[in-house]
């Protein structure tokens, strides 16, 4: 074979893993090129924005303790879909470094094309299972998105698995065949995408992804919502999930059948593969869209060693033992800040949402993206929540408090509501009684529907303006969000910025 031939077979190889769901592995430490291109996870081609040439991006990977140098490159061209960007670390608290949460309009000015940023912060005492994406406008839904680990090293669910890296990472997203405009209703999705492959209806028999399991082994598998709308009701025909994990909370293992998860959400569950050597349906049935599973649709494989290759006909058997946010409780016990009764704390907000023609509110409004972010306006010398933009929408914290906020379930459906900069315990899930004693801790809870009023607390542990806003991207476009500034007083001193930061905000 010549050299000519040999680089030809090279190139298109790595095309062919770029654009079909098998990402490469990088990080802590590494460039990020922002880029588009045309792509086919379901075999209807479209341009995409993509992280590091792939959909969904690489797995950025890291050990506790580790330092994270992510240089974001933007090389975006296609004007659709906006040619600025920032790249958003989802459960990274960033202590200590605001600056770099990447919440356009509230920690940075976008990157604009033709220029990098350096990500350079640290995840601390943190590991588990988080996710990176835009936080611009709407463009995760067109690709920018990728799967982010923290391992363990001395992970006390050790001994429950065999097998976890990055061949059991499963991420659920939507696709859609032309950019979503970021405003009005949002589309139907055409597919779901299970590690970046799926099918659409009427559609091409294109390749699903397959997850190849040996028999006796036990598997960690870690799944997350990459979802810019959809709710998915996951589960594995014929295999139990054990639940071990929770948005980067070890929790106390539970068995269940089904998983519903909203978008931004992920949980590690292990799996026995105790079953006869065979194919098996992996499903995630969306509740909006097209949600049957006919001709593959909504699905992946998973295969055991020695198994045909062919696709499944197991008929499904998950849904008799549904997860419930309420019965997961924290590994170690961790005492919930407060009193235990409504409203004994030190800071106490009610957000009532509500929706009118296209809009969302917060407590009467709705969130318009300031064209200069919160954390520059404190640097600023503005100190007062009243003089910060967006007017109405941003709520000051006091320094080392106990915070609970209660939000009231609205018509339509959930919200899966997600706080940067901290996690929370939920001491009040959807259609649940307050627990004080042992709720779980995450950072994206649903606010349910009309009658729930999930409630969660906090500690103000980490100044510096927060996002809060509903993860499903449309509805946070729409005006779904507030900024909750913590210790406003103490923020410059506590996230000194590099002069990087400044520059992008150079009007």
């Amino acid at each position: 074979m010549g050299f000519s031939r040999s680089l030809t077979v090279i190139v298109l190889l790595f095309f062919e893993l770029a654009f079909s769901g098998q990402a490469a592995t990088i990080g802590p430490v590494a460039d990020l090129h922002i880029t588009n291109a045309v792509i086919s996870p379901d075999g209807h081609n479209r341009t995409a924005i993509l992280a590091g040439g792939s959909y969904p991006g690489p797995l950025i990977r890291a050990n506790k303790g580790d330092n994270f140098q992510i240089n974001v490159i933007n090389e975006l061209t296609d004007e659709e879909m906006m040619t600025s960007t920032s790249v958003h670390w989802h459960g990274l608290f960033q202590a200590g470094t605001n600056w770099a949460d990447g919440g356009v309009s509230v920690n940075q000015c976008p990157i604009t094309p033709g220029t990098s940023f350096l990500y350079d912060f640290k995840a601390g005492t943190q590991a588990g299972t988080f996710l990176y994406h835009s936080h611009t406008s709407t463009q995760y839904c067109n690709g920018l998105v990728g799967p982010l680990v923290v391992y363990d090293p001395h992970d006390p669910h050790r001994y429950l698995y065999d097998v976890d890296d990055e061949s059991t990472i499963l991420s659920l997203s939507e696709w859609y065949h032309s950019p979503p405009s970021p405003h009005g209703k949002p589309p139907s999705p055409d597919s779901t995408l299970i590690n970046g492959l799926g099918r659409y209806s009427e559609g091409p028999k294109s390749p699903l992804t397959v997850i190849t399991v040996k028999r006796g082994k036990r598997y960690r598998f870690r799944l997350i919502s990459m979802a810019c709308h959809p709710t998915y009701q996951f589960n594995i025909d014929n295999h139990y999930m054990k639940v071990i994990e929770v948005e980067g909370t070890n929790s106390i293992p539970l068995p269940v059948d089904n998983i519903e998860i909203w978008p931004g959400q992920r949980y590690s569950f292990v799996v026995h593969a105790n079953q006869p050597v065979g194919n098996y349906w992996i499903r995630a049935k969306p509740n909006y869209g097209n949600d049957t599973y006919i001709g593959g649709l909504n699905s992946a494989i998973l295969r055991y060693v020695g198994a045909p290759e062919e696709e499944p006909t197991t008929v499904q058997t998950g849904g008799h033992n549904t997860l419930q946010e309420s019965h997961l409780h924290p590994l170690v016990p961790k005492p919930v800040p407060g009193l235990p009764f409504p409203g004994g704390v030190d800071y106490a907000l009610n957000l009532a949402f509500s929706f009118d023609k296209g809009l969302f509110y917060v407590n009467g409004a709705t969130f318009v993206p300031p064209s200069v972010p919160a954390l520059l306006q404190i640097f600023s010398g503005t100190r007062n929540a009243q003089d910060l933009l967006p007017s109405n929408s941003v709520y000051s914290l006091p320094p080392n408090a106990t915070i609970e906020i209660t939000m009231p379930g609205i018509a339509g459906g959930g919200h899966p509501m997600h706080l940067h900069g901290h996690n929370f315990w939920v001491v009040q899930s959807a259609q649940s009684l307050p627990n004080y004693v042992n709720p779980i801790l995450r950072d994206v809870v649903d606010i349910g529907g009309v009658g729930d009023n999930v409630t969660i607390r906090f500690q103000t542990n980490n100044p510096g303006p927060w996002f809060l806003h509903c993860h499903i991207d449309f509805h946070l476009v729409g005006g779904m969000a507030i900024v909750l500034a913590e210790d406003i007083n103490g923020t410059a001193a506590a996230n000194p910025a590099p002069v990087e930061w400044e520059q992008m905000c150079q009007f």
